[in-house]
């Protein structure tokens, strides 16, 4: 049975197109990732642009609900937005991406930053309980050289600066910081689960340290070293920890999207996110390496500088230090 004339001139038309829809693919994305940009490629996109649209109409009235009409569709809208979108620059990205992207970011990822934290507390509170009830096992959480010194009635922090230039311990400690914070974000690809050992463990490990101190009465210096960095820190961590469950979340249940789609998206909002984390684990290293372990400073100023930084971070990613509100539905 031979096919109808209209279906042979239908094939014939799509085996001609595919190489050219696949070439406006290819122009598109030169033109998104601004890498290598031609006047004559812009030209050929803008002259393709029109002639996809045409195809798209034809695909419409011929196969409506077709996997191919829904291609031509995702490919029309993506170069609409590549020709027609407003001149950009680094400050502008910038200032998009900390007024409007990361306060919708944050109220997307309310429900895991949640979570998150109550892990971390939870976590916290099984380790001083630990410690508290079973004192032998502060080995587990502090080093031998640690426990020999808090034993003396000293903490392992004490004359730091005479070991380190505030430069190097600074530059040290935001590294590992940010190492932390990437490895809770990138863990999550594990379905989540080892962001929410990264979390745990934390908790668990600064409990059962705080428990230990405790015996001997060293827990408010503790306090007193950690208060001007640390809110900044755990709370950028379990930040970071709220986008590895995300995104442990778009592999387990990716919903009407494929799970590649759902991954790509959860992975563009943590990295975004996570820029912002970075900057501000900068700032808390810069804090660790120069005040809080020069005993100089008094603790009503560790008090006054860590409240005041952890408040400058929840007013940039909530959006309230330009005076917008995230959006209810942001994605």
């Amino acid at each position: 049975m031979k096919k109808p004339q209209s279906d042979t001139a239908l094939t014939a038309w799509l085996r001609k197109r595919v190489e050219r829809w696949q070439r406006l693919g290819e122009l598109a994305k030169v033109q998104r990732d601004r890498q290598d940009e031609k006047v004559e490629d812009v030209r050929e996109l803008a002259q393709g642009f029109r002639a996809l649209a045409r195809d798209v109409s034809l695909a419409r009235g011929v196969m409506p609900d077709s996997r191919l009409t829904h291609h031509l569709e995702a490919l029309f809208l993506g170069l609409h937005e590549v020709i027609f979108r407003a001149p950009g620059s680094l400050g502008q990205e910038l200032k998009k991406l900390f007024t409007v992207e990361i306060p919708r970011i944050m109220w997307t990822l309310r429900g895991s930053l949640a979570a998150t934290g109550s892990l971390f507390i939870l976590g916290g509170a099984a380790g001083w309980w630990l410690v508290a009830t079973y004192p032998e096992l502060a080995a587990l959480f502090a080093s031998e050289q640690m426990i020999q010194k808090v034993q003396r009635g000293e903490l392992w922090t004490d004359g730091l600066l005479n070991v380190f230039p505030p430069s190097i311990l600074s530059l040290q400690i935001m590294t590992n910081n940010i190492v932390v914070a990437l490895f809770a974000f990138a863990l999550g690809v594990f379905y989540g689960l080892g962001t929410l050992y990264i979390i745990g463990l934390n908790g668990l490990l600064l409990g059962g340290v705080f428990a230990f101190t405790a015996e001997y009465s060293l827990h408010g210096k503790l306090f007193s070293f950690v208060v001007a960095h640390g809110i900044v820190e755990l709370t950028v961590i379990c930040i970071a920890g709220a986008a590895g469950v995300h995104l442990g979340e778009a592999l387990a249940r990716p919903g009407a999207r494929t799970r590649t789609e759902a991954f790509r998206e959860a992975v563009r909002l943590g990295g975004r996110l996570m820029v912002v984390c970075a900057l501000f684990l900068v700032g808390a290293g810069f804090i660790e390496g120069y005040i809080s372990p020069d005993p100089s400073y008094p603790l009503s100023t560790r008090i006054t500088v860590g409240v005041t930084y952890a408040c400058v971070l929840w007013l940039v990613l909530s959006g309230r230090l330009w005076q917008l509100k995230p959006q209810a539905d942001p994605f």
